[in-house]
């Protein structure tokens, strides 16, 4: 036999030479969930290892991720059911808890790469991610709320604009607003092809977003679809965005693969709170190595073709230096 694969992989050393993919602090991204208070840390049951921070310690854990090189980050509030209501208007009011921690985590870590989400469901009375109108969700009255809600997060200094709502046209009414009040520079990361999923339920529990009524397949995609997704980043790419993000990950390798083959754009993956948790269980019940299970989920993503990973893993993968 001339060709013998197995000699590339005959010792560690040749292995790490000749490794196609690799995952690094620069290509993580680290969802960080906000509540209101002082000295608050309460862990998300669903997500082992997880918590929601008050500012005061969510400034804390941005500190403690900067120093392991992790400096990039989504932040995501849960808002006191009291201040949600039909029209979300505490997504964008001056003073609002997402937007003194977005300008807290700016003013503190200037150098750290802040994300935010752009959708109405944290701060909706009916917890859907546009207005509600008889069981309808409105399109194109929801981007005005949309609109209001990325120019404050840029006025409060954030980095990336991420709409994750999934209504038409929002991404080019986003970058006019944008531009047209002075923050062209502020880039924005579409959730491009977000799938109506069955894995979000620990991050629905972890904001207390779940929709009040029926779902979210109106405007979510059908996860039977892949080349709906085309239609989507095509739209999102000529709208103005600068990333393009598919949501979930794991169940979506394909769809990761097929933007990547068709844009020029960097492309994100959302390594969701179902992902995650399942990992956790399985871990804590003995049935996987919890670093070479992790491990391969991130690699996965990046060889799938994803330029970012969103992830509840990121912390750990550094802190326990299984990259």
């Amino acid at each position: 036999m001339l060709q013998r694969p197995r000699r590339n992989r005959k010792s560690e050393v040749i292995r790490q030479m000749v490794q196609e993919t690799h995952v690094s602090a620069a290509n993580l991204i680290f969802p960080l969930f906000i509540v209101e208070g002082s000295n608050q840390k309460t862990e998300v049951s669903s997500m082992p290892g997880i918590f929601r921070y008050s500012i005061d310690n969510l400034l804390r854990e941005v500190e403690s991720c900067m120093e392991l090189g992790l400096k990039s980050f989504d932040l995501f509030p849960n808002i006191e059911e009291q201040l949600k209501d039909r029209l979300a208007t505490e997504s964008h009011r001056e003073g609002s808890l997402y937007l003194r921690a977005i300008a807290e985590v700016k003013k503190h870590f200037p150098e750290a790469c802040v994300i935010t989400d752009v959708a109405m469901d944290p701060y909706s009375s009916d917890g859907h991610d546009g207005i509600v109108d008889n069981g309808i969700i409105l399109n194109d009255e929801t981007l005005e709320v949309l609109g209001k809600m990325a120019l404050a997060h840029a006025q409060a200094g954030a980095d990336i604009i991420a709409p994750s709502d999934m209504m038409d046209g929002r991404v080019g009414y986003i970058r006019n607003v944008l531009d047209e009040n002075g923050f062209a520079h502020v880039s924005i990361m579409s959730y491009t092809a977000k799938y109506a999923s069955a894995f979000y339920g620990p991050f629905r529990d972890a904001l207390n977003s779940a929709p009040k009524f029926g779902d979210k397949k109106t405007y979510q995609m059908n996860p039977a679809n892949i080349q709906e997704a085309l239609i989507e980043a095509r739209l999102d790419e000529e709208e103005g965005a600068d990333f393009l993000m598919v949501k979930p990950g794991l169940p979506y390798l394909d769809v990761i693969r097929l933007l990547k083959e068709n844009t020029e754009l960097p492309i994100a993956a959302y390594n969701v709170s179902g992902e995650y948790a399942m990992v956790k269980a399985a871990v804590r019940n003995g049935w996987l190595n919890e670093q070479r299970a992790v491990t391969e989920v991130l690699t996965s993503l990046r060889r799938a073709g994803a330029t970012a990973i969103l992830t509840y893993h990121a912390k750990e993968v550094l802190l326990n230096k299984w990259l």
